[in-house]
Order: C-alpha cells, then sequence, then structure tokens
C-alpha cells in the first residue's frame, strides 16, 4: 500500500490572521500555513526541516524596508525561491457593535502603524506598537474593551470576531510588501529566453580606492539592471560593509556572467542568495 505524502508547510512570522498568513494561503492554497511567533522562528523551521518553505516579509511600498531580515538572511543557510507582492488593505478593527469614535487607542505592527499614521493622527488615536497584526487583533477580541482596536486584515477580523470599522485605513492606496519564499534548496529555474528573472546575492567590497563604484560598473557595462542595493554592517562592527544586491538577470545570462567576473575582481564574501522568477508585479507597476 502506497504511504500518502503528508501535507506540505509554510511558515510564516505571526499569529493567524496576519498579512504573511493571507500570502500564504494565496500564493500556496496547498500548503498547510504554521505561525511562528518570529522571523527567526519561522527561518529556523526550514532549515530544521520541519517545514518545506517560508514566506518572509522584506520591503513595504510606504515604510519601506524590513531591515531586520537583510540582518537575519546572512546567518541563515537559506535561499530565495520566489517573490510575491501582497496588496495591503489595513483594517481599523473593533470590537462587534463598536464604533471609530469609541477607539482611543489602536495596535498593531510598527510597520502598520508608520502605514496609517496620517489616518490615526486624524482620528486623534494613540498607537501601540505590537510583534504583529494578527496579534493585535487576538488582543482586541480578549480585551474586551470598546476603546482599543487593531489594524489588521479582513482575514484577522473573521477569524477573531471583529467588526470592521473601516476599510483601506492605510495612508496610500497601492500600498504593497513585497515576500520572499525562502527553502533549504538552491533551485535555480531553467533559463527560458523571455522570461524575466532576479537573482540575489550578498558581496562585501574589498579595502581599494571606489571598490564599489568599480565593483558595480561590471553590471553597468554589460548591460545588467540592477534592481535593488541594499547597505548594512554586519554584526553591528563598523569596520566594514555589506550590501545585498538584486539584479534583473539569470546566473546563465552570458552578460550576467560576465558581470560576476568583475565584481569578483573588486568585491569578497560573494554568496549567492537565489535566483528567481521575477513577479508579474514588477510589468504591471514598470
Amino acid at each position: 500500500m502506497t504511504q500518502q505524502k503528508a501535507t506540505p508547510i509554510i511558515a510564516y512570522q505571526g499569529h493567524k490572521g496576519a498579512y504573511s498568513h493571507l500570502s500564504c494561503k494565496r500564493v500556496f492554497p496547498e500548503f498547510e500555513a504554521h505561525a511562528c511567533m518570529t522571523f527567526d522562528a519561522a527561518m529556523a523551521m526550514v532549515e530544521r526541516g520541519e517545514a518545506d518553505i517560508a514566506m518572509i516579509p522584506v520591503e513595504n511600498s510606504t515604510a519601506g524596508r524590513v531591515e531586520e531580515i537583510y540582518r537575519k538572511l546572512p546567518h541563515t543557510s537559506l535561499f530565495v525561491i520566489g517573490e510575491h507582492y501582497e496588496s495591503v488593505n489595513h483594517c481599523l478593527l473593533g470590537l462587534k457593535g463598536s464604533t471609530i469614535k469609541q477607539i482611543k487607542t489602536v495596535g498593531s505592527h510598527p510597520q502598520a502603524l508608520a502605514q496609517c499614521t496620517k489616518h490615526l493622527t486624524k482620528l486623534d488615536i494613540r498607537p501601540m506598537a505590537t510583534l504583529d497584526t494578527a496579534g493585535a487583533a487576538l488582543s482586541v477580541s480578549k480585551k474586551a474593551d470598546p476603546s482599543h482596536g487593531a489594524i489588521a486584515s479582513s482575514l484577522a477580523a473573521k477569524l477573531y470576531d471583529l467588526e470592521i470599522l473601516q476599510e483601506e485605513f492605510q495612508d496610500v492606496k497601492g500600498n504593497t510588501t513585497r515576500f520572499l519564499i525562502l527553502s533549504c534548496e538552491h533551485k535555480i529555474p531553467t533559463l527560458v529566453a523571455g522570461q524575466k528573472y532576479i537573482t540575489s546575492f550578498l558581496f562585501t567590497v574589498r579595502n581599494i580606492p571606489s571598490s564599489l563604484y568599480k565593483a558595480m560598473g561590471g553590471f553597468a557595462t554589460n548591460n545588467v539592471n540592477i534592481i535593488k542595493l541594499e547597505s548594512y554592517t554586519p554584526d553591528g562592527r563598523m569596520v566594514a560593509t555589506q550590501f545585498h544586491i538584486d539584479v534583473e538577470a539569470h546566473p546563465n545570462d552570458a552578460n550576467m556572467t560576465l558581470a560576476m567576473d568583475d565584481l569578483a575582481y573588486f568585491a569578497k564574501d560573494i554568496r549567492m542568495l537565489g535566483t528567481y522568477v521575477a513577479s508579474n508585479y514588477r510589468s504591471f507597476n514598470a
């Protein structure tokens, strides 16, 4: 008798109903979504083989990058195998039967609060930072205080039986979060003509004059588009700068090979994070 394969697991940070949970359900509906309290815990599940992949947010169109993730990625053994853009519809939630006029304080993740600052100020509502949006919704349900609300998803409202007092509570319409899909396996997709790919990697520049300028020059001369360049000091030390870079290329592209050869001359500690198909969101919002 053939043994039935267990349901694959995708890990995410936050309580049930978080935007990461929503993204998991949307992109991988056949997976069992597993909630973790921290990003570290979600990524560690994948590293230990307890989850197949993880869905991790890295930046938001309004509030900017999730800097914590860029600092954690170099310390994991995981690879990027995909990306997903999730349109964010922040909802102001309260207890059943409550009204916006009753809300005096609201809890949510700092990123979500930053994305709703103007509305909160206009309504004279005091923001309170929490670990995640859905956790804030759960707290409202447990606290049972009509003066306390949460900024979270419509899924969180459904799961915790809360009232949606106002949809699209974010200050900027079109607010979008980019997620990376992480795996233990370094899966490089087959190069297909006409398909756009993103390759992500880390590097540190050598201690020579104009090293960053020269390292990036190889991408310009070989017509490889750099779409993201993030810098940070690893481990809090001020003696070296590490860079996270996304380029619009496949490693088997001839121009990409030449650009990487140039990079290797001026940089060190190059670590490939992954190559993956570019999200359709990039084409629609170019």
